[in-house]
C-alpha cells in the first residue's frame, strides 16, 4: 500500500512539474512579472513547387536521376566532411615532406576503404558524383586532385576519367544546366524530408528563383510541346 501511495505521489509530481515548466515556457518573465507570450512556436514548414512534366519521358528520368542522387550524395558528403579534417590536420605539419606523405597514407586509406563500392557506380552515377563535390567542398574534383598533390596526378586523373566519357573539371550550375536544377530540387526535397542527411553547401542557391528562372526559359522555348497530360511525382 505504501508503495503503490509513493508511487502516486510521484506521478503526481512529475504532472505538476511538467505544467509548471509547461506554463514557464508560455510566459515571458520581466523581473518578478509574467505575461503570457503573444506567439506560439512552430515547426518550420517548407513548401516546395509542384511537380510536373510533359510527358512519361520526362516524369521517368526525374526519377532515375533522383535515385542516382540518393545514391551518391552520401559519397559527396563524406568527401566534404574529410577534405575539412584533411584541411585542419594539414595546418599542423609544418614540413612539405610529410605533407606529401600523409597525403600519400590517406590516398591509399580512402582507395581502400571505398573501392569496392565507387566501382559499383555507373557513369551516370559517377558524372554526378563529381558535381555534388563540387556542390560539397566549393571545388571541382579536378582543382581538388590539384592542390592537394600536384598537377601532374590531376592530369592523369582527368585523362583516364575521360577514358570513360567523364571530365573532373566539371561544376554545378543549375543555374544554367537544367539537370543541376532538377537535382537541386531532389536534394532539398529529400533534406525536407528526412531522406538524406543535409549538409551546408558551398554553394548558394535559391530554389523559387531556380524554379522562376527555368519556368521562364521552358516558357520561352519554340518548340514546346503543348499537352494536356501532365505526369506528377509523388513521394
Amino acid at each position: 500500500m505504501k508503495l503503490k501511495i509513493l508511487s502516486f505521489i510521484f506521478f503526481i509530481s512529475l504532472t505538476c512539474f511538467s505544467q509548471i515548466n509547461e506554463q514557464i515556457e508560455n510566459l515571458i518573465i520581466i523581473g518578478k512579472d509574467s505575461i503570457p507570450r503573444p506567439y506560439i512556436d512552430l515547426n518550420e514548414v517548407i513548401l516546395f513547387q509542384p511537380l510536373t512534366f510533359d510527358d512519361y519521358d520526362s516524369a521517368k528520368k526525374y526519377a532515375v536521376l533522383r535515385n542516382r542522387t540518393y545514391k551518391v550524395y552520401p559519397y559527396a558528403k563524406l568527401a566534404a566532411d574529410r577534405l575539412k579534417i584533411l584541411n585542419d590536420r594539414l595546418k599542423l605539419i609544418v614540413k612539405n615532406k610529410q605533407k606529401r606523405k600523409y597525403l600519400k597514407r590517406l590516398e591509399k586509406f580512402i582507395y581502400d576503404e571505398f573501392e569496392k563500392d565507387l566501382k559499383k557506380l555507373s557513369r551516370s552515377q559517377g558524372k554526378i558524383l563529381i558535381k555534388l563535390v563540387h556542390r560539397q567542398t566549393g571545388q571541382t574534383t579536378h582543382n581538388l586532385i590539384k592542390e592537394l598533390r600536384n598537377g601532374f596526378k590531376a592530369v592523369i586523373y582527368q585523362a583516364t576519367a575521360s577514358f570513360f566519357k567523364l571530365s573532373l573539371k566539371v561544376e554545378y550550375d543549375p543555374k544554367n544546366i537544367y539537370e543541376d536544377y532538377l537535382i537541386e530540387d531532389i536534394l532539398l526535397r529529400a533534406f525536407s524530408s528526412k531522406k538524406l542527411i543535409e549538409q551546408p553547401t558551398a554553394l548558394e542557391y535559391n530554389l523559387d528563383e531556380l524554379y522562376k528562372l527555368w519556368k521562364k526559359k521552358k516558357e520561352n522555348q519554340i518548340n514546346t510541346k503543348k499537352t494536356s497530360i501532365r505526369y506528377k511525382i509523388i513521394g
